[in-house]
């Protein structure tokens, strides 16, 4: 693809089984959109042009198989944590880029492309916040139904893990029929993400995509910290 080229990509039914599917085009917005919603993401490196993939497996997040450990509990009982959704879109994005051992993926260019996709309503941050100190979060892209996580960060113990948790319990309860997390690791696998073959997850997507959620009122003071209440009453 170039920069030029119509927003759209092959079936990513016919991607190989590591899931590269494209390359080349361009981070605007209404090609990140056809991404998402055809099932792909953007993953590249530095001196690379954009590579898109769909990976199978794919794992995902299901409300039902959210498992939150006895010593999450003890930290959710602290009242040091604040949860917040799309308070600091920037100051995630960024602090997910910043400090990677091995590198970042993130580059400039996709830190402004995400950025964008924020200002529009596509974009979404969750924020975990030790009083007054943001310690940890994550960041996605909403369509539809469909949340697809991309990256986290903690400068706490605990605070990555937080962040998922209140994600997953407040976007469901918001409507949100697909969690997406990309790939499976032990960390993801702690808290209860599974993996789907890529025609199963194709076919959620399908589904998800052209529902119409509102997830707004998670903006409002509190919100992600109601949605966590179920687990401190535990």
């Amino acid at each position: 693809m170039t920069p030029e080229s119509p927003p759209s990509f092959p079936d990513p039914l016919y991607a190989s089984r590591e899931g590269l599917i494209a390359l080349g085009g361009d981070l605007s917005t209404e090609r990140l959109l056809a991404a998402y919603r055809a099932g792909i993401f953007p993953w590249y490196d530095t001196g690379q042009p954009p590579l898109w993939w769909s990976p199978d497996p794919r794992a995902v997040i299901d409300r039902s198989a959210l498992h939150v450990s006895r010593s999450m509990l003890r930290e959710l009982e602290k009242d040091v944590w604040r949860v917040t959704f799309d308070a600091a879109f920037a100051a995630v994005i960024r602090e997910c880029a910043a400090g990677r051992s091995g590198g970042t993926w993130l580059l400039p260019e996709m830190i402004e492309a995400y950025e964008a996709l924020h200002r529009l309503g596509h974009a979404h941050s969750v924020e975990v916040w030790e009083r007054d100190e943001l310690c940890g979060g994550l960041y996605g892209v909403r369509c539809g139904a469909l949340f697809a996580a991309e990256s986290m960060f903690h400068r706490r113990t605990n605070a990555s893990k937080l962040a998922l948790i209140a994600s997953v319990t407040a976007l469901w309860d918001g409507g949100i029929e697909l969690f997406d997390v990309q790939f499976l690791t032990p960390h993801l696998a702690s808290l209860g993400a599974r993996e789907l073959s890529r025609a199963r997850y194709l076919t959620r997507l399908a589904a998800a995509r052209e529902r119409k959620v509102d997830v707004t009122a998670l903006r409002e003071p509190g919100a992600l910290d109601r949605a966590l209440a179920v687990f401190r009453r535990r």
